[in-house]
């Protein structure tokens, strides 16, 4: 009878003790993104933002996309100074809605654009 308990005890311990958890289970997501804007320059990070989407039309002659070109810096902050590059990003109603017949930039990635010139959009 001592020795059945003992046995008992122990693939209890056992069974208890030594378990398989999932990660996803015990840590669970916040469902929060974390979205890096230190650092951010042009020629890292807004250059593959714009290459990504907008280069397809506002590049070379930028015949589709109504001769604004993009894929220069001195192009660029034309539209940055004029604040129509950003507005139109954003999507916030006062110029077209870019990218043109595309979804809206990530959030991450607008956040990224802002921060770069919120920091005076250098050319670096």
């Amino acid at each position: 009878m001592k020795k059945s308990l003992l046995i008992m005890g122990m693939m209890m311990f056992i069974l208890y003790g030594c378990y398989y958890d999932k990660a996803s289970l015990v840590y669970p997501s916040t469902g929060i993104n974390i979205c890096d804007t230190t650092g951010v320059t042009y020629s890292n990070t807004i250059t593959g933002i714009l290459n990504a989407n907008c280069y397809t039309c506002h590049s070379g002659t930028a015949a589709m996309g109504g001769g604004i070109k993009l894929d220069t810096y001195t192009g660029l902050q034309v539209y940055i100074n004029n604040k129509q590059f950003l507005s139109s990003v954003m999507q916030d109603g006062s110029v077209p809605a870019m990218p043109l017949g595309g979804s809206k930039l990530s959030a991450c990635d607008l956040n990224k654009i802002q921060a770069w010139i919120n920091h005076g959009s250098p050319n670096n």
